[in-house]
Formats: structure tokens, C-alpha cells, sequence
């Protein structure tokens, strides 16, 4: 059994294929590089992992994921496409036992959502995962609802900063280094379900009793409203309800 800690780089640019800005939800994130650090049950590191991938579904890099990672449309011309890489990460990970160690969970959503796009076998990857980022957090004290970014969690926990941030390859480096300082036998790993979709429950449609509204000023003023003044309290009470006009009260000596 090995730990593979991974990280990806993702690129989606509907502008540059208008055929998908039309059904942009039916796409991936694409992975435009793939970087892991592969560590025994000791967490000694074993082997490393560091491509770049040509990209197949947008014909160019946003100019967002350039300027945030330095990847550039020409560089990854050159590279192999998804499904090689894909191939060579497998035998790279070389055992399906082997536990994916991941920093917040897109990472591992989006390996396998690509993996589905380009028809290849999902079933290699692992199914076991740690999420490193929630462990981090709580290890620092942090609330679950306030994960802490791996930049931060480097300088809190006083990793040397060898390498520039947002680059798969370095981001793993850290992300591991972060998990040989936090690990304790209570980190277990979870079982990912690639098929499993989140159910948000449906809002209850709430419906204002407009005609109550103004009887109650109407008793408040012990008289009829008029309709412009009726329509000042309309609009205050839907202004009222978007929470913009909220202030934090100081607390005064």
C-alpha cells in the first residue's frame, strides 16, 4: 500500500469553443497537469509524478489559469493528451489499493470526471482518499467550515518555501510534506463515490401576504394606505429581506 498525494491544474475557457459555452455543464474541468508524490506506509517518499497534458475539449488556456499557474496554450501543445498521461499515472500509482491523498476535494472529482469524459477505466484508480486540507485545519484548531489554504497551512506549519505555489507538481510536494507533519494513526481514509450526487433540498416557495402587510399598517396608522405608499412598503420589505442593508452593531463603552 502507498499514499499518493496528487494535485491537478485544471484549465476551462468556453470563449475559445463556442459549441461548449452552449453546454458548458456537461464538461469537465480540464487537466492540463497531473503531479503526485508517491510515499510509503513510513512516508518515505518512493517515486514522483510531474506532466503536462494537451488539451483536447478548449483549444486554448484561460488567461485567468495563465497568469495563476504560468501554463501557456503553446507549452501544452507539445505534451501528450489526457488519455496517455492517464495511462502512465496508473502505472505510476501501480496498485489499486494504494490510498489517494488529496488537498480539498476537486481534485480527486475531477480525475475521475475526465477519466469518464475520455471513456477510460475509472475502475483503476483508487477508491480510498484522504482529504488532507480538513485534517490540516482541524490539527490547527480551525472550524470545519473554516479550512485553511495550503499556502497558509505551509507558513503555520514552518515548511520551507523551495517552490512557487499553484503548480501541480509543487503543490503535491507541499501537501505531503504537510501530511508527514500531521499524520497520526487516527487519519483514516474514506471510500470516494464518483457516482454520488449531492441532493440539495428544494426551497419551500414562500408566498408574502401582501394584503396582511398593509392591514397591519393600516392599524398601525389607524388608516388606509395609500397605493404610492403601498408600493414604498412593498419595495422596502423586499429590499429589507436581501440582508444588503444589515449593519454589525460596535459595542460602545
Amino acid at each position: 500500500m502507498h499514499y499518493i498525494i496528487f494535485d491537478l491544474e485544471f484549465n476551462q475557457d468556453f470563449s475559445s469553443t463556442p459549441q461548449i459555452a452552449v453546454h458548458g455543464q456537461k464538461y469537465p474541468f480540464e487537466i492540463i497537469q497531473i503531479g503526485a508524490i508517491k510515499l510509503d506506509s513510513n512516508l518515505r517518499t518512493v517515486s514522483t509524478f510531474n506532466r503536462y497534458i494537451k488539451p483536447t475539449i478548449y483549444s486554448k488556456i484561460s488567461p485567468f489559469i495563465t497568469e495563476l499557474t504560468g501554463i501557456t496554450t503553446k507549452q501544452l501543445l507539445v505534451e501528450k493528451s489526457f488519455p496517455n498521461v492517464y495511462r502512465d499515472f496508473i502505472d505510476f500509482i501501480d496498485d489499486k489499493e494504494s490510498i489517494f491523498c488529496i488537498w480539498g476535494p476537486s481534485d480527486i472529482k475531477e480525475i475521475f470526471r475526465n477519466a469518464d469524459y475520455h471513456k477510460l477505466d475509472r475502475n483503476l484508480l483508487p477508491k480510498m482518499f484522504i482529504n488532507i486540507q480538513s485534517y490540516v485545519s482541524k490539527h490547527l484548531g480551525f472550524s470545519s467550515k473554516n479550512l485553511i489554504g495550503l499556502q497558509n497551512a505551509v507558513d503555520t506549519l514552518n515548511i520551507p518555501k523551495v517552490y512557487e505555489f499553484h503548480n501541480a507538481f509543487y503543490d503535491a510536494y507541499y501537501t505531503s510534506e504537510i501530511f508527514k507533519k500531521i499524520y497520526t494513526s487516527s487519519i483514516e481514509p474514506k471510500q470516494y463515490n464518483p457516482s454520488y450526487v449531492r441532493i440539495k433540498p428544494r426551497k419551500q416557495k414562500v408566498d408574502i401576504d401582501y394584503d396582511g402587510l398593509m392591514g397591519q399598517f393600516s392599524k398601525m396608522y389607524d388608516r388606509e394606505m395609500t397605493q404610492e405608499e403601498q408600493e414604498i412598503i412593498k419595495l422596502a420589505y423586499k429590499m429589507g429581506r436581501t440582508h444588503q442593508f444589515i449593519k454589525k452593531s460596535s459595542n460602545e463603552n
